[in-house]
């Protein structure tokens, strides 16, 4: 017969504890081995969205982090704080003219943007020769039409372009009053301080549910159109992390998607990130159009407007081809860069 050998509590107790931590080391090891991704997006309803990016990732670890402009998304990205972030097309634009290190390698969300008077204005919506002749009324008086945006962002642009368009010179005819943060937008127009305002969504909605303001045009029939979001990052992350970047479009690519079905995560990521009511939130997402395209031909005209407008000091048409990688795109949709904007 077989002697059967018994092995102690102490020993059976030790083989035990050494398997669990085996398989924590294992589990550990798994965990670390994902990839982390920094990404920055700022306080807007098309910018929002953004929120939703790292929970649709595969493959990549993504923490973003939300940042009141985009500018100051911007700002990170170049500073080396974070891979990745959503900027504007204008900020692209002028991070070229500044000689940043900057690859748009994604769009996002268009659209946006809403000029917006004060309640008491006798202006009808729409009435672009009863404001310019409104302008020239203050400038005759010696008093400055005060308008309002946030430096830097596209509706700032968007307003800019539209002036100029309907003979309105936004470096003569009227005083800018830089207001940084959006959420401010509503009670300078409350108190008076600004005749006009170009605000983001989901505030301009806000202004004009509440009765603070009243809309007076969609700032869109200049060069920048609807466009206003870009994902972008540097060529040394491309270089160094393109898989992280090839998930992390492609977790771009599933929230455009999936935006274009259901809005109803998306009003939840801006009731969640700005604190407004969900019918603000629902009625902003009327003016806020997802698509991942990247416009090249356009963008090469923004930054020709924004020359003119004084907005940077170079034209960068040239730079943009250069700048903008469709090879994301490509990869992760399948399509060609023909129907991706180029």
């Amino acid at each position: 017969m077989q002697k059967q050998v018994r092995k102690s509590p102490l020993r059976l107790m030790a083989v035990a504890v050494a398997l669990t931590a085996g398989l924590a080391l294992s589990s550990g090891a798994a965990a670390q081995s994902k990839p982390k991704f920094k990404l920055a997006y700022a306080k807007c309803a098309h910018c929002m969205s953004m929120s939703l990016v790292p929970g649709l990732a595969q493959n990549v670890d993504i923490e973003g982090i939300n940042f009141t402009a985009g500018s100051d998304a911007l700002t990170a990205l170049v500073s080396k704080s974070v891979d990745i972030a959503q900027v504007t097309y204008l900020a692209f634009v002028s991070g070229l003219d500044k000689g940043f290190d900057l690859v748009a390698v994604s769009g996002q969300v268009n659209g946006g943007s809403e000029m917006l008077l004060g309640k008491d204005s006798k202006l009808a919506a729409d009435d672009w020769d009863g404001l310019k002749k409104l302008v020239a009324e203050y400038k005759a008086q010696g008093k400055p039409f005060r308008i309002a945006a946030s430096r830097g962002n596209a509706q700032d642009l968007h307003m800019r372009g539209e002036l100029a368009k309907h003979g309105i010179d936004p470096s003569k005819d009227v005083q800018f009053i830089n207001i940084p943060n959006p959420s401010d937008h509503a009670a300078a127009l409350s108190r008076g301080e600004v005749e006009l305002i170009c605000s983001v969504e989901p505030f301009a909605s806000q202004i004009r549910m509440t009765g603070v303001g009243k809309h007076f045009a969609f700032p869109y029939d200049q060069a920048a159109g609807r466009l206003t979001n870009l994902i972008v990052t540097r060529s040394d992350v491309i270089k160094e992390h393109p898989a992280e970047v090839k998930e992390t479009v492609a977790a771009v690519v599933r929230l455009v998607d999936s935006l274009q079905k259901d809005k109803q995560a998306w009003v939840a990521s801006i009731v969640k990130g700005t604190g407004l009511d969900q019918k603000v939130a629902t009625e902003a997402l009327n003016n806020a159009y997802p698509d991942y395209r990247m416009y090249r031909t356009q963008t090469k005209a923004i930054a020709g407007m924004m020359k003119d407008l004084k907005y940077v000091s170079t034209d960068v048409s040239a730079q943009v081809d250069k700048n903008m990688d469709y090879s994301f795109l490509m990869d992760v949709t399948k399509k060609p860069k023909t129907e991706l904007g180029y």
